[in-house]
C-alpha cells in the first residue's frame, strides 16, 4: 500500500463500477475509520467501445487493463471488478485476493411491453450484450429476434425506452445495485438462464505478494461465494474463458455440498450441451473437473470450435 494510513482503490467510471467501489470504499472506512480511502476513476477501452460485441474486440481484459496500469504504476493499491468482467488468467503481476457476498447471480428480463420471454411474440427483438444470454433465447424461444446491445445499464434502459428493442436481458444485480429494481419484470429462474461465471459478485485485485493491502481487504471475502465462484471459473478457464464462448457456469452450496451446473453452446444454431454434479463445497475445482468431464463427453469441444471458427 501507499501507507499505513491510505489506501487508492481504482475503478471504472460507469455508474454501476462506480456504485461497488463506493461499497468497497464504505466497509474500508467502518473497518477503519482511520484510514483514508480515495477512489480513482478511469475510463476504460470496454467502456469507449459500444458499438460491437466484446468477443470482436478483446473480451473480458478490456474492462480491468487500464486499472492493472494504474496499480503496476503505484497509482493505485487496490481495484474493484464485477467478477464476471475479470479474465479468467491474470498478468503475472495481479492476484485476486477477496471476492464479496454475492448478490442475487440470475438474469433480469426487463420490457415495457411484456411480462417474460413467454409471452412475447414472433420477431419481437430481444437485446443482450452476452453470447451466453443469446444461446439462451435462441435455444428456447427461437421465434425471437436476438440483437447486441452496449453499454452501460443506463444507456441500455435508455435504448430499450426508445423502442429500439421490444425487450433486454441483463444481470439482476446491476438493477438491483443502482436502485433499478422496479425495472426488472422478471427474474429468469437459473434452470432457465444458467448465469455466467462470478455473475453478482464482487472481485478484489491487488499487485501480486502486496501483503500489506491483502492484509486489509482480506475481511471482505465471503467464503461460499469464493469457493462458488472458483469452480465457476475453473469450466470456464479450462473452455477458453472469454466473451467469445457462449459459456455458464453456476454453483451454489448447501450443506457442505456444492451443486455446480455448467452450459455451453452455439449461440448462431441454439445447440447446447450442459452438466451437473454434487460435490464437497472445499474442493470447486475437483468439482469442476467433474463437469468438464461430463461436458466434453457431451461434445462441448466440437460447439466450441465451431464458434470460434465461425
Amino acid at each position: 500500500m501507499t501507507s499505513s494510513n491510505k489506501c487508492i482503490i481504482a475503478t471504472r467510471e460507469s455508474p454501476l463500477a462506480l456504485w461497488q467501489t463506493k461499497f468497497v470504499q464504505s466497509l474500508l472506512n467502518l473497518k477503519y475509520p482511520q484510514m483514508d480511502v480515495e477512489l480513482l476513476g478511469m475510463t476504460t477501452k470496454g467502456d469507449k467501445i459500444l458499438d460491437v460485441t466484446l468477443s470482436k474486440i478483446g473480451g473480458k481484459g478490456l474492462f480491468v487493463k487500464e486499472l492493472e496500469v494504474a496499480m503496476l504504476n503505484k497509482q493505485a493499491d487496490l481495484a474493484v471488478h464485477s467478477l464476471k468482467d475479470v479474465p479468467m488468467t491474470l498478468p503475472e503481476e495481479f492476484e485476486l485476493v477477496a471476492v464479496l457476498k454475492r448478490e442475487d447471480p440470475r438474469d433480469a428480463f426487463v420490457s415495457p411491453k411484456y411480462k417474460n420471454l413467454d409471452e412475447m411474440p414472433a420477431g419481437s427483438i430481444v437485446g443482450t450484450a452476452s453470447l451466453r444470454r443469446e444461446l439462451m433465447v435462441r435455444s428456447r424461444y427461437p421465434h425471437l429476434v436476438v440483437k447486441t446491445i452496449r453499454g452501460n445499464v443506463g444507456t441500455r434502459l435508455a435504448k430499450l425506452d426508445n423502442g429500439e428493442f421490444d425487450a433486454v436481458v441483463m444481470a439482476t444485480a446491476g438493477l438491483k445495485r443502482l436502485g433499478l429494481t422496479d425495472r426488472i419484470r422478471e427474474i429468469i429462474p437459473a434452470d432457465i438462464s444458467l448465469p455466467s461465471p462470478g455473475q453478482g459478485a464482487i472481485g478484489i485485485e491487488i499487485r501480486k505478494n502486496d501483503k500489506a493491502t491483502e492484509e486489509v481487504v482480506s475481511f471482505l471475502n465471503d467464503r461460499e461465494t469464493r469457493l462458488c465462484t472458483t469452480a465457476e471459473r475453473a469450466v470456464s478457464k479450462a473452455l477458453g474463458g472469454s466473451c467469445q464462448v457462449p459459456l455458464a457456469a453456476y454453483a451454489t452450496i448447501d450443506d457442505g455440498k456444492m451443486h455446480l451446473r455448467a452450459l455451453v453452446g452455439n449461440h448462431k444454431t441454439g445447440e447446447s450441451v450442459s452438466a451437473e454434479i454434487v460435490g464437497d463445497c472445499n474442493e470447486p475445482e475437483k468439482n469442476a473437473e467433474e463437469v468438464l468431464t461430463i461436458l466434453r463427453e457431451k461434445g462441448a469441444e466440437r460447439l466450441l470450435k465451431e464458434v470460434l471458427e465461425a
